[in-house]
């Protein structure tokens, strides 16, 4: 891991920290908590998205297997919390697998399509197979995760739970970005003929990548899941999914902290613009489209090119 890296890391633990002592409000730490979710999620899609340049249109689906899965056995099953949660993370990288072992052996976003079908499936099953997911109402009644008798109760434990997930995914995902996987998968990016060329296995690494991504995304949904103690289709559709790829891209697809800029920013921004009222939507999008319009490279790659601004403003006077 670089020395950015590390320092990153414990800027974003200080502020962490911090907010868990100076945040006393149980709403704002609730809108904190969904947005550490969001960047378990944007997490994984950077290394698929960013490194191994494949695109997908239904985590969503990944997001809703952690949920329904946890939800299910915890609540129909008598499961325990945490086997629940790994027994959703088993069946998210199996389905992972299954969906990009053929496509992800062919050149070019079949990925994408692949994903998009994958995510509408999974939607229309959870709205039509009523009598184990609830249908379009969904279900309550899902306990609260813990370990053994100590439960995570309180909007300010919770904060922290999923915060403390979301900086162990960032450094693994960080370690694996730096890794030989991470060198592979960057190699793979400027080109699958070429990757193949110095004995890259294209396929095997892209697997990897989009295997991670999805349990990373599961993970988030079973949190999710015992976190609110209800579900229902209409939090996992394809807004859900295009709102996912939406942070990595505004954020950057150049870097891991890209995605983390993007999560913060798009898990943040609803809030802020609440005072907007009826046109609150209307500005969200004009921010969206003045980013992708000057900032192209995402926020992380304007922050990159600040300290060439006045140098670049000299040149035109």
């Amino acid at each position: 891991m670089k020395r950015e890296d590390r320092i990153g890391l414990a800027i974003l633990a200080g502020a962490v920290g911090l907010s868990a002592v100076v945040v006393g409000n149980p709403y704002y730490l609730g809108v904190l908590t969904f947005v550490g979710m969001y960047v378990l999620i944007a997490t994984g899609l950077s290394l698929l998205m960013g490194y191994a340049g494949q695109i997908s249109l239904g985590h969503a689906a990944f997001f809703a297997v952690g949920a329904y899965t946890s939800g299910l056995l915890t609540t129909r099953a008598g499961f325990h919390p945490i086997p629940a949660l790994l027994a959703a993370l088993a069946l998210a990288a199996l389905l992972a697998v299954l969906v990009g072992l053929p496509t992800l052996r062919l050149r070019g976003h079949y990925l994408a399509m692949a994903t998009l079908g994958f995510g509408e499936i999974v939607h229309i099953f959870l709205n039509a197979c009523v009598s184990l997911t609830g249908g379009p109402s969904g279900f309550g009644g899902i306990p609260r995760l813990g370990v053994g008798s100590i439960l995570i109760e309180g909007p300010r434990a919770w904060y922290i739970t999923i915060w403390a997930f979301a900086l162990l995914a960032l450094i693994l995902t960080l370690n694996l970005v730096h890794s030989r996987v991470g060198r592979a998968l960057r190699t793979l990016h400027t080109g699958e003929v070429a990757a193949s060329s110095v004995g890259v296995h294209v396929a095997r690494y892209k697997l990897q990548a989009f295997v991670w991504s999805a349990l990373l995304a599961c993970l988030a949904g079973s949190f999710y899941a015992h976190f609110v103690t209800f579900v229902s289709p209409s939090s996992f559709d394809l807004k859900a999914s295009i709102l996912f790829v939406t942070m990595v891209v505004v954020g950057g697809l150049s870097s891991v902290w890209g995605a983390v800029i993007g999560a913060v920013l798009l898990g943040l921004l609803p809030e802020v613009l609440r005072g907007f009222r009826d046109y609150d939507i209307l500005v969200y999008g004009g921010i969206l489209l003045g980013i992708m319009l000057f900032a192209p490279q995402g926020l992380i790659g304007a922050l990159r090119e600040l300290p060439s601004l006045p140098r670049l403003l000299a040149s035109r006077d």
